[in-house]
């Protein structure tokens, strides 16, 4: 299956070394790609790039007051983002990362405004896609990364819905075939206690119990 690029050229799915070489200059120069996940495609930026990550909400319609979660190609990213890794914490990101859980944790200043849109806080995840992990590995190891869609519109689960969709927006979409079709992650809020859970998806609030209760904890 070919891959959809901005500038009209492509490559094939398996060509793992072009994709992610592409991926990475792409991000470097400013531009905002679009990468395969285990839940649905995103749209990526680099994080010391603040132009292309005000892009990104102005590819999607995406209301400016949203902010934005990172992904992490490995729970050692926790320290950089997180002002406080705490016990709890590291049991979840231990049990389900790389998974469709999105841990919400107290933003360090590495985070840039552009994605935490005033706040204070910051949504980590490790997903469980080998291209994905590829990408974000090379790029320094972490991206902000939201769903491949307009606010409000149909998520992409390919690389030609991301070009249907978003078109020539997109400086790079880096072909992973179709993406999972199961749920989007579940959101935890890691910042009060007990934890509280935003959104509930692929992990349920059991499976979350019962991780922490594995390691002692029983009051997260």
């Amino acid at each position: 299956m070919a891959g959809v690029y901005g500038d009209g050229a492509t490559t094939r799915e398996g060509d793992d070394d072009p994709q992610i070489d592409g991926a990475v200059a792409a991000l470097r120069r400013g531009g905002v790609i679009a990468i395969p996940t285990d839940t649905v495609y995103g749209l990526a930026a680099a994080l010391d790039r603040r132009d292309a990550l005000r892009r990104i909400y102005a590819i999607k319609g995406r209301s400016g007051d949203k902010a934005l979660p990172i992904l992490v190609a490995g729970p050692e990213e926790l320290s950089r983002f997180s002002r406080e890794v705490s016990p709890a914490v590291r049991a979840l990101a231990d049990a389900f990362w790389p998974g469709a859980l999105t841990i919400v944790v107290p933003a360090t200043a590495d985070v840039p405004s552009e994605v935490t849109r005033g706040g204070d806080t910051v949504g980590l995840r490790m997903p469980d896609h080998p291209l994905a992990l590829a990408v974000i590995r090379a790029a320094g190891g972490a991206l902000a990364v939201t769903s491949a869609n307009r606010s409000g519109g149909l998520e992409a689960r390919t690389a030609e819905e991301v070009h249907e969709r978003l078109g020539n927006r997109v400086a790079f979409v880096v072909d992973g075939g179709r993406s999972g079709d199961g749920p989007a992650s579940t959101v935890v809020d890691a910042t009060v206690v007990p934890f509280r859970i935003l959104r509930l998806g692929a992990i349920g609030q059991d499976d979350i119990q019962r991780a922490l209760s594995a390691v002692g904890i029983s009051d997260a």
